[in-house]
Protein backbone atom coordinates (compact mmCIF):
# COMPACT_ATOMS: atom_id res chain seq x y z
CA UNK A 1 0.00 0.00 0.00
CA UNK A 2 1.23 3.51 -0.82
CA UNK A 3 -0.32 6.56 1.29
CA UNK A 4 -0.12 10.21 1.23
CA UNK A 5 -1.13 11.95 4.47
CA UNK A 6 -1.78 16.12 4.57
CA UNK A 7 0.89 16.36 2.29
CA UNK A 8 1.20 20.25 1.33
CA UNK A 9 3.85 21.71 -0.97
CA UNK A 10 4.57 25.30 -0.67
CA UNK A 11 6.40 27.54 -2.93
CA UNK A 12 6.77 30.83 -0.92
CA UNK A 13 2.79 31.72 -0.12
CA UNK A 14 1.87 29.58 -2.65
CA UNK A 15 0.19 26.42 -2.28
CA UNK A 16 0.83 24.13 -5.17
CA UNK A 17 -0.17 20.97 -3.16
CA UNK A 18 -2.76 21.40 -0.47
CA UNK A 19 -3.35 19.15 2.27
CA UNK A 20 -3.64 15.42 -0.42
CA UNK A 21 -4.37 12.46 1.74
CA UNK A 22 -5.39 9.44 -0.69
CA UNK A 23 -3.93 5.35 -0.66
CA UNK A 24 -3.19 3.71 -3.22
CA UNK A 25 -3.26 -0.27 -3.41
CA UNK A 26 -0.62 -2.60 -4.90
CA UNK A 27 -1.07 -2.77 -8.82
CA UNK A 28 -3.51 -0.44 -9.71
CA UNK A 29 -2.92 2.39 -12.78
CA UNK A 30 -4.24 5.36 -11.59
CA UNK A 31 -4.65 8.73 -13.49
CA UNK A 32 -4.06 12.16 -12.24
CA UNK A 33 -6.00 14.86 -14.31
CA UNK A 34 -6.23 18.52 -13.82
CA UNK A 35 -6.15 22.22 -15.32
CA UNK A 36 -2.22 23.36 -15.92
CA UNK A 37 -1.40 24.55 -12.34
CA UNK A 38 -3.52 22.49 -10.51
CA UNK A 39 -0.25 20.09 -8.70
CA UNK A 40 -0.07 17.37 -10.85
CA UNK A 41 3.23 17.57 -11.50
CA UNK A 42 4.64 18.64 -7.85
CA UNK A 43 2.51 15.75 -6.54
CA UNK A 44 4.55 13.54 -8.82
CA UNK A 45 8.14 14.80 -7.94
CA UNK A 46 7.06 14.72 -4.18
CA UNK A 47 5.64 11.11 -4.39
CA UNK A 48 9.56 10.12 -6.32
CA UNK A 49 11.24 12.83 -3.71
CA UNK A 50 12.56 14.96 -6.38
CA UNK A 51 10.64 17.66 -4.29
CA UNK A 52 10.29 17.30 -0.54
CA UNK A 53 6.46 17.88 1.08
CA UNK A 54 6.38 21.36 3.08
CA UNK A 55 4.12 18.90 5.77
CA UNK A 56 2.35 15.80 5.68
CA UNK A 57 3.65 12.49 5.46
CA UNK A 58 4.18 10.07 2.17
CA UNK A 59 4.44 6.10 3.07
CA UNK A 60 5.08 3.10 0.90
CA UNK A 61 4.09 0.16 3.10
CA UNK A 62 6.15 0.30 6.31
CA UNK A 63 8.89 2.68 5.06
CA UNK A 64 8.09 6.29 5.88
CA UNK A 65 9.24 7.67 2.23
CA UNK A 66 9.44 11.05 3.08
CA UNK A 67 11.49 10.87 5.82
CA UNK A 68 14.00 8.86 3.76
CA UNK A 69 18.12 10.05 3.25
CA UNK A 70 21.19 9.29 1.10
CA UNK A 71 21.28 5.36 0.38
CA UNK A 72 17.16 4.88 1.63
CA UNK A 73 16.62 8.11 -0.93
CA UNK A 74 18.49 6.58 -3.21
CA UNK A 75 17.00 3.24 -3.03
CA UNK A 76 13.61 4.54 -3.21
CA UNK A 77 14.32 6.69 -6.54
CA UNK A 78 15.04 3.68 -7.64
CA UNK A 79 11.94 1.92 -7.07
CA UNK A 80 9.73 4.30 -7.85
CA UNK A 81 10.83 4.97 -11.64
CA UNK A 82 10.13 8.08 -13.38
CA UNK A 83 8.61 8.86 -16.70
CA UNK A 84 9.16 12.43 -17.65
CA UNK A 85 7.32 14.43 -20.63
CA UNK A 86 10.50 15.87 -21.82
CA UNK A 87 11.97 12.10 -21.86
CA UNK A 88 15.25 13.04 -20.10
CA UNK A 89 17.77 10.79 -22.39
CA UNK A 90 21.00 11.94 -23.30
CA UNK A 91 20.87 12.85 -26.97
CA UNK A 92 24.57 12.13 -28.42
CA UNK A 93 25.00 8.61 -26.18
CA UNK A 94 22.93 5.59 -28.20
CA UNK A 95 19.81 4.56 -27.29
CA UNK A 96 21.28 0.99 -25.65
CA UNK A 97 23.55 3.34 -23.10
CA UNK A 98 20.69 5.42 -22.39
CA UNK A 99 18.20 2.26 -21.14
CA UNK A 100 21.55 0.60 -19.33
CA UNK A 101 21.86 4.24 -17.49
CA UNK A 102 18.66 2.34 -15.61
CA UNK A 103 20.70 -0.39 -13.70
CA UNK A 104 22.76 2.96 -12.00
CA UNK A 105 21.39 2.76 -8.42
CA UNK A 106 21.68 -1.45 -8.93
CA UNK A 107 25.76 -0.98 -9.14
CA UNK A 108 28.77 -0.16 -7.17
CA UNK A 109 30.04 3.11 -7.37
CA UNK A 110 33.37 2.01 -9.48
CA UNK A 111 31.53 0.30 -12.03
CA UNK A 112 29.17 3.31 -12.42
CA UNK A 113 32.23 5.41 -12.86
CA UNK A 114 33.81 3.12 -15.52
CA UNK A 115 30.56 2.43 -17.36
CA UNK A 116 31.25 -1.06 -16.59
CA UNK A 117 27.51 -3.04 -17.79
CA UNK A 118 27.32 -6.65 -17.74
CA UNK A 119 26.48 -8.70 -20.46
CA UNK A 120 23.50 -9.64 -18.97
CA UNK A 121 22.27 -5.99 -18.24
CA UNK A 122 22.62 -5.27 -22.06
CA UNK A 123 20.77 -8.80 -22.76
CA UNK A 124 17.93 -7.10 -20.48
CA UNK A 125 18.28 -3.91 -22.13
CA UNK A 126 18.00 -5.35 -25.58
CA UNK A 127 14.91 -7.33 -23.75
CA UNK A 128 12.96 -4.20 -22.61
CA UNK A 129 13.48 -2.75 -26.39
CA UNK A 130 12.00 -5.87 -28.09
CA UNK A 131 9.38 -5.47 -25.88
CA UNK A 132 8.34 -1.76 -26.68
CA UNK A 133 9.12 -2.28 -30.59
CA UNK A 134 12.38 -0.23 -30.78
CA UNK A 135 15.27 -2.37 -30.63
CA UNK A 136 16.29 -1.64 -34.03
CA UNK A 137 17.59 1.75 -32.70
CA UNK A 138 19.96 0.47 -30.38
CA UNK A 139 22.79 1.44 -31.50
CA UNK A 140 21.51 5.16 -32.78
CA UNK A 141 21.82 8.48 -30.77
CA UNK A 142 19.18 8.66 -28.67
CA UNK A 143 18.68 11.99 -30.31
CA UNK A 144 17.91 11.41 -33.99
CA UNK A 145 14.57 9.20 -32.83
CA UNK A 146 11.28 10.77 -32.99
CA UNK A 147 9.53 11.99 -29.93
CA UNK A 148 7.54 8.96 -29.65
CA UNK A 149 10.57 6.60 -30.15
CA UNK A 150 12.12 8.69 -27.39
CA UNK A 151 9.62 8.09 -25.19
CA UNK A 152 9.91 4.29 -25.64
CA UNK A 153 13.19 4.10 -24.55
CA UNK A 154 12.77 6.30 -21.53
CA UNK A 155 9.78 3.38 -20.28
CA UNK A 156 12.44 0.69 -21.55
CA UNK A 157 15.30 2.76 -18.90
CA UNK A 158 12.89 2.54 -16.36
CA UNK A 159 12.01 -0.71 -16.43
CA UNK A 160 15.42 -1.57 -16.16
CA UNK A 161 15.09 -0.10 -12.68
CA UNK A 162 13.02 -3.10 -11.60
CA UNK A 163 10.72 -0.67 -10.24
CA UNK A 164 7.80 -1.14 -7.58
CA UNK A 165 6.08 1.70 -8.64
CA UNK A 166 5.99 3.99 -12.08
CA UNK A 167 5.50 7.42 -12.42
CA UNK A 168 5.20 8.86 -15.47
CA UNK A 169 4.12 12.62 -15.52
CA UNK A 170 2.42 13.76 -18.70
CA UNK A 171 4.22 10.84 -20.70
CA UNK A 172 1.95 11.48 -24.09
CA UNK A 173 1.68 15.50 -23.90
CA UNK A 174 4.04 16.51 -26.67
CA UNK A 175 3.14 13.03 -28.77
CA UNK A 176 0.77 12.64 -31.80
CA UNK A 177 -1.96 10.13 -31.67
CA UNK A 178 -0.59 6.85 -33.02
CA UNK A 179 2.23 7.58 -30.69
CA UNK A 180 0.49 8.77 -27.34
CA UNK A 181 -1.74 5.51 -27.98
CA UNK A 182 1.69 2.95 -27.98
CA UNK A 183 3.31 5.22 -25.15
CA UNK A 184 -0.12 4.18 -22.73
CA UNK A 185 -0.71 0.92 -24.35
CA UNK A 186 2.89 0.07 -23.05
CA UNK A 187 2.17 1.65 -19.60
CA UNK A 188 -0.80 -0.51 -19.21
CA UNK A 189 0.74 -3.71 -20.38
CA UNK A 190 3.58 -2.97 -17.93
CA UNK A 191 1.10 -2.53 -14.95
CA UNK A 192 -0.69 -5.47 -16.42
CA UNK A 193 1.58 -8.41 -16.69
CA UNK A 194 4.05 -7.24 -14.15
CA UNK A 195 1.51 -6.00 -11.32
CA UNK A 196 3.59 -2.62 -11.01
CA UNK A 197 1.50 0.57 -9.28
CA UNK A 198 1.35 3.00 -12.05
CA UNK A 199 0.35 6.57 -11.41
CA UNK A 200 0.48 8.85 -14.61
CA UNK A 201 -0.80 12.42 -15.33
CA UNK A 202 -2.88 13.06 -18.46
CA UNK A 203 -4.11 16.20 -19.91
CA UNK A 204 -6.68 14.35 -21.78
CA UNK A 205 -10.05 12.82 -20.23
CA UNK A 206 -10.25 10.38 -22.75
CA UNK A 207 -7.15 8.85 -22.42
CA UNK A 208 -7.78 8.72 -18.26
CA UNK A 209 -11.18 6.98 -18.86
CA UNK A 210 -9.78 4.44 -21.17
CA UNK A 211 -6.60 3.30 -19.40
CA UNK A 212 -7.13 4.06 -15.53
CA UNK A 213 -8.89 1.89 -13.27
CA UNK A 214 -8.54 5.25 -11.00
CA UNK A 215 -9.01 9.08 -11.42
CA UNK A 216 -7.75 11.38 -9.15
CA UNK A 217 -8.44 15.08 -10.12
CA UNK A 218 -6.82 17.94 -8.97
CA UNK A 219 -8.13 21.51 -8.77
CA UNK A 220 -5.73 24.60 -7.17
CA UNK A 221 -3.62 22.14 -5.01
CA UNK A 222 -6.72 19.91 -3.85
CA UNK A 223 -8.18 16.41 -4.85
CA UNK A 224 -11.69 16.95 -5.71
CA UNK A 225 -12.27 14.00 -7.19
CA UNK A 226 -11.27 10.31 -6.82
CA UNK A 227 -12.77 7.45 -8.33
CA UNK A 228 -13.43 4.62 -11.11
CA UNK A 229 -13.76 6.27 -14.61
CA UNK A 230 -17.97 5.30 -14.54
CA UNK A 231 -17.74 8.28 -12.21
CA UNK A 232 -16.37 10.37 -14.13
CA UNK A 233 -19.23 13.00 -15.05
CA UNK A 234 -19.86 16.51 -16.47
CA UNK A 235 -21.00 17.00 -12.83
CA UNK A 236 -17.22 16.03 -11.71
CA UNK A 237 -15.67 17.25 -14.88
CA UNK A 238 -17.02 21.15 -14.00
CA UNK A 239 -15.25 20.46 -10.63
CA UNK A 240 -12.06 19.55 -11.43
CA UNK A 241 -11.97 22.13 -14.87
CA UNK A 242 -14.33 24.57 -14.11
CA UNK A 243 -16.27 26.13 -17.53
CA UNK A 244 -15.15 27.81 -20.19
CA UNK A 245 -14.65 31.70 -20.79
CA UNK A 246 -18.20 32.08 -21.76
CA UNK A 247 -19.93 29.80 -18.55
CA UNK A 248 -19.33 26.74 -20.90
CA UNK A 249 -19.22 23.04 -20.50
CA UNK A 250 -15.56 21.89 -21.15
CA UNK A 251 -15.27 20.07 -24.64
CA UNK A 252 -13.81 17.03 -23.95
CA UNK A 253 -13.49 16.64 -27.91
CA UNK A 254 -10.72 19.22 -28.25
CA UNK A 255 -8.10 17.48 -25.58
CA UNK A 256 -9.39 14.53 -27.47
CA UNK A 257 -6.09 11.64 -28.42
CA UNK A 258 -8.36 9.38 -30.20
CA UNK A 259 -7.22 8.08 -33.50
CA UNK A 260 -9.77 6.48 -36.05
CA UNK A 261 -7.62 3.54 -36.71
CA UNK A 262 -6.38 2.24 -33.26
CA UNK A 263 -2.93 0.30 -33.73
CA UNK A 264 -3.18 -3.41 -32.34
CA UNK A 265 -0.76 -3.99 -29.10
CA UNK A 266 0.90 -6.32 -31.84
CA UNK A 267 1.44 -3.76 -34.69
CA UNK A 268 3.58 -0.77 -32.57
CA UNK A 269 6.55 -1.76 -34.08
CA UNK A 270 8.17 0.60 -36.36
CA UNK A 271 8.32 -0.02 -39.92
CA UNK A 272 12.21 0.11 -40.25
CA UNK A 273 13.87 -3.29 -40.73
CA UNK A 274 15.92 -3.91 -37.57
CA UNK A 275 19.26 -3.53 -37.22
CA UNK A 276 20.91 -6.98 -36.71
CA UNK A 277 21.99 -6.89 -33.11
CA UNK A 278 24.93 -10.21 -32.38
CA UNK A 279 24.27 -10.18 -28.27
CA UNK A 280 27.29 -12.46 -27.64
CA UNK A 281 29.28 -9.33 -28.83
CA UNK A 282 27.53 -6.45 -26.57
Amino acid sequence: MFRLKNVTRRFGARLAVDDVTFDIPEGQMVGVIGRSGAGKSTLLRMINRLADPSEGTIHFGDVEVSSLRGAGLRNWQRDCAMIFQQFNLVPRLDVLTNVLLGRLNHRSTVSSILNLFTREERIMAIAALERLGIEQTALQPAGTLSGGQQQRVAIARALMQNPKMLLADEPIASLDPLNAKIVMDALRDINEREGITVVTNLHTLDTARAYCERIIGMSAGRVVFDGPPRELTAEAVRTIYGTGANGSEIDESVTSTAIRNPVRQDNIRESASPTPLVLAGL
